[in-house]
């Protein structure tokens, strides 16, 4: 039997049937808008009765809150994943190592971005807010920085704005195919390495 042919009803363990819902929704949400997915079409997707998606998830609002949530989080242990060395060396390898996580999840990524048909919603707002302050807390801690510096905060801003410059190259490279992702990635990491090098440095507190 080859896998095209396994029903899609076969018996899975909890965590394993949790997971395939979730990951048949990120597919659906990274597909249309919002407001045209159903939880008759994740179930369907999943080939799954739509009240195991209530019983795992509940709503389809909170179903999607958790698809947001993972597509833009960034592990605690992403800066065990980097070289010792150089600014210029780790920025390198902190750029390639995002452009590689968000490569794997492109369409799930950019859709979490830019939520369509939800409309103007406060908590998703709140997400992507403290998806970007945990972003910028990882890459301060992969480039050698420590909380106990009485500048963090303001580290931290610098790092958020230089976020939004790094989610419009993304869509370049992703969406556009202005940029190709040797040109992102140059780009993101020498504007990384100046920012520690240069500005970081300047920075005094209030």
């Amino acid at each position: 039997m080859t896998t095209e042919s396994v029903p899609k009803w076969r018996r899975l363990e909890p965590d394993e049937r949790k997971e395939q819902i979730f990951a048949c929704a990120a597919e659906l949400f990274s597909e249309r808008p919002y407001a045209e997915v159903s939880t008759s079409d994740i179930a369907a997707r999943a080939g799954v009765a739509r009240g195991l998606i209530n019983h795992y998830f509940g709503t389809k609002r909170e179903l999607y809150l958790a698809v947001v949530r993972r597509a833009l989080r960034i592990p605690r242990d992403a800066a065990s994943h980097l070289p010792e060395g150089s600014t210029e060396e780790r920025a390198k390898a902190a750029v390639d190592w995002f452009m590689d996580l968000v490569s794997k999840q492109e369409k799930t990524w950019l859709a979490a971005l830019t939520p369509e048909g939800i409309g103007r919603d406060l908590e998703v707002e709140r997400i992507l807010d403290d998806a970007d302050r945990h972003a910028a807390d990882r890459v301060l801690e992969a480039l050698g920085f420590t909380r106990e510096d009485p500048r963090w905060d303001q580290f931290n801003a610098v790092i958020r704005a230089y976020g939004g410059m790094v989610k419009i190259a993304g869509r370049e490279w992703l969406v556009r195919g202005t940029l190709d992702r040797a040109q992102v990635h140059m780009l993101l990491s020498r504007v990384l390495q100046s920012l520690v090098d240069d500005v970081l440095p300047e920075l005094v507190t209030s």
